[in-house]
């Protein structure tokens, strides 16, 4: 066993802990229930007015990113383009995030709601409206910003601070690189146990769910033995995908799920009252809109609804929260390279919008059979037995088996999807962050995950895991309140950074006109080979970048020469409590143009690199004077910046 890329302190604390509740949920599941049933009652009755705060502000500021001018930032360096593409992005990103949960509740929450609403009369037309009202409100944008929240967080401290990919990264702005020690294990060590239950939670829905579809179908009788034994089988084929890894395996699962998904929707679509269905899925999107603002913030503070809201808005928004560690981290994983405006569009708006068709299509229809009297059995099927909603569902269309069996494969691959996803994550949180860590520990985790929730489901049942999800998620609003403020003031100051290098100029600025104007023009209009170019970084960049540094050493500074192979060179200013400054010349390659008069398939440029990233401007041609007069211009921008941070600071 290969232990280089293990966190020892984070892997066998979490490893302690799981197996340790785990086994107290088996031997003594009656007491514990009890205890988690008290405890959730305190939580939502003393603080279900925070979980509310929380999550509407985590909302309202994932808004105001997006018009922001600190939307302009890339999470990552400046030069570099999205690792996938939109629609492999929107598919794994919407597959942890949902997948299971769209299938058990899309049919069953509306009817619930109507059959038993908040306020007013059930059954009638207008507690179907309100119905599906309550439905979008717990599966729209606030689900989606809590995770773009998080995900946002942990995507900038790593792509653009070249920090870990781990919660513990949201606390540098306060603790600074203490979060390489016992508080950061600490930290990523809640995050894996809350991962952990909050997966299992999503896997228990999912077997009961494919338990009740198997029974519909073949008879299989619906029991605890059936369903540890369906884990068990899910759980390998997980296994089998996350071995398979992040582009091999998950990326095309995903793929999958989304088609399967969009495939069954549209059946129902067409072959249900298709015109009534789009006019509802507009009518429902405009009435969670007009009251967005007030169901974000209702309590029921005046009607004393602690019991409904409790079992309802809260639990929805402790179980958004304890997945946030799990999905944050994923699409963090998945996101390098987009600007931070294209980031909250394509995760709030896009899952949400998809998801709003779901429950349009799905709840509407069954509101509809309900109320024109023609399935009478199917309100009472969901409230007898929530996971055989969907599939009574399917008995009213046409081609119900069919619809059955497809059902059951989607819920089949939302399945193995959040489990190798939540593998993947964990494995990560439990490896110090390593982008790719050994197989064994990914088995591992997927394992783990399948044997926690065969234990709870089969000790306690779903109340237990969603007691754990709610128990989980307290201290984790904790975090995302700290790690939030910690990452806007970082997020402002490296905007007035790159605002500062695009425009600041002083009165005498170096110029390039010292060298012969026919020699700069020939530089300008010649594309190098990579020889040529390697030949500049050697002869010129690499001379003049030995002067500035022998000459800041002298000035006491700090300084550090790197090379990197023969195609990049960098000079370093090390700063306390503040960014070191980068001057780096990097070779870039790139396909010759047609006009160019060169016979060849490709060119050099010698592009200049700073901490926040690629400036998209050549320096080949430069002689070393231009080379050290750029250098020193890009370093005042830098200390100028400085300069205005400081004057900031002391002011305030």
């Amino acid at each position: 066993m290969n232990n280089q890329n293990i966190n020892k302190n984070v892997f066998f604390s979490s490893v302690i802990f799981i197996l340790l509740l785990t086994a107290v949920a088996s031997i003594w599941p009656t007491e514990l229930g009890e205890f988690f049933k008290e405890a959730q009652t305190v939580i939502v009755a003393k603080t279900g007015w925070l979980y509310v705060l929380t999550v509407g502000t985590i909302m309202f500021v994932c808004l105001w990113l997006i018009t922001s001018r600190l939307g302009d930032i890339k999470l990552g360096p400046d030069h570099v383009d999205p690792e996938y593409s939109s629609l492999s992005w929107f598919t794994m990103l919407f597959s942890a995030g949902m997948g299971i949960g769209l299938m058990f509740y899309g049919v069953a929450e509306p009817l619930m709601h109507f059959s038993s609403p908040p306020i007013g009369e059930p059954g009638t037309i207008e507690s179907a409206k309100q119905a599906m009202k309550i439905t979008f409100f717990h599966w729209g944008l606030h689900a989606w910003a809590v995770y773009a929240f998080l995900a946002v967080i942990l995507a900038y401290f790593c792509y653009r601070k070249n920090l870990p990919l781990l919660p513990r990264s949201t606390f540098h702005p306060f603790i600074g690189d203490k979060i390489h020690g016992r508080i950061g294990d600490a930290i990523d060590t809640f995050a894996v146990i809350g991962t952990m239950f909050g997966v299992a939670t999503s896997l228990g829905l999912g077997v009961t769910q494919v338990n009740a579809g198997l029974s519909y179908l073949f008879g299989i009788e619906q029991s605890g033995t059936n369903q540890v034994l369906l884990i068990a089988g899910i759980t390998a084929m997980a296994t089998i995908s996350v071995v398979l890894g992040l582009d091999g395996g998950i990326k095309k699962l995903s793929n999958i799920n989304v088609i399967l998904a969009t495939v069954l929707m549209a059946a129902i679509l067409l072959m249900g009252s298709t015109v009534d269905l789009l006019q509802a899925y507009v009518q429902n999107t405009g009435a969670y809109l007009s009251d967005l603002v007030y169901k974000t913030f209702n309590l029921y503070a005046y009607e004393k609804k602690e019991s409904w809201i409790g079992g309802w808005t809260l639990l929805y928004w402790a179980w958004w929260i304890s997945w946030s560690p799990f999905v944050g981290m994923f699409i963090a994983r998945i996101s390098k390279g987009r600007t931070i405006r294209q980031f909250m569009i394509g995760v709030l708006f896009i899952p949400a919008g998809f998801t709003f068709l779901w429950m349009t299509v799905m709840g509407n229809s069954a509101l509809d059979m309900v109320l024109a009297g023609g399935a009478p059995e199917l309100a009472e099927a969901v409230n007898s037995n929530v996971a055989i909603a969907l599939f009574k569902f399917f008995e009213y269309l046409p081609f119900s088996t069919v619809l059955s069996v497809v059902g059951v494969m989607l819920i089949v691959t939302f399945f193995v999807s959040s489990s190798d996803s939540g593998s993947l994550v964990i494995d990560t949180l439990a490896s110090g962050g390593a982008h790719e860590p050994p197989v064994w520990q990914r088995v591992f985790w997927a394992v783990t995950e399948g044997v926690v929730a065969a234990t709870l489901l089969f000790a306690g049942g779903l109340d237990a895991l969603q007691t754990m999800t709610i128990l989980s998620a307290f201290p984790l609003m904790i975090v995302f309140l700290v790690g939030g403020y910690g990452f806007i003031k970082t997020l402002k100051a490296d905007y007035d950074l790159m605002h500062v290098v695009q425009n600041h100029n002083t009165v005498v600025q170096y110029s390039q006109a010292s060298t012969d104007w026919k020699e700069r023009l020939d530089a300008l209009i010649t594309h190098p080979a990579k020889d040529e170019a390697k030949k500049f970084l050697k002869d010129t960049a690499q001379p003049a970048f030995n002067d500035l540094r022998d000459e800041l050493a002298d000035k006491d500074l700090e300084v550090e020469l790197k090379r990197k192979g023969d195609e990049s060179i960098s000079l370093v200013i090390k700063n306390v409590d503040v960014e070191d400054f980068v001057y780096n010349i990097r070779l870039r390659t790139f396909e010759t143009p047609d006009y160019a008069p060169e016979d060849r398939n490709s060119y050099v440029r010698a592009e200049v690199f700073l901490q926040s990233g690629g400036q998209d401007y050549d320096v080949y041609g430069y002689n070393q004077e231009q080379i050290v007069a750029d250098f020193i211009t890009q370093y005042e921008r830098h200390f100028y910046f400085l300069h205005v941070k400081n004057s900031e600071i002391h002011q305030s």
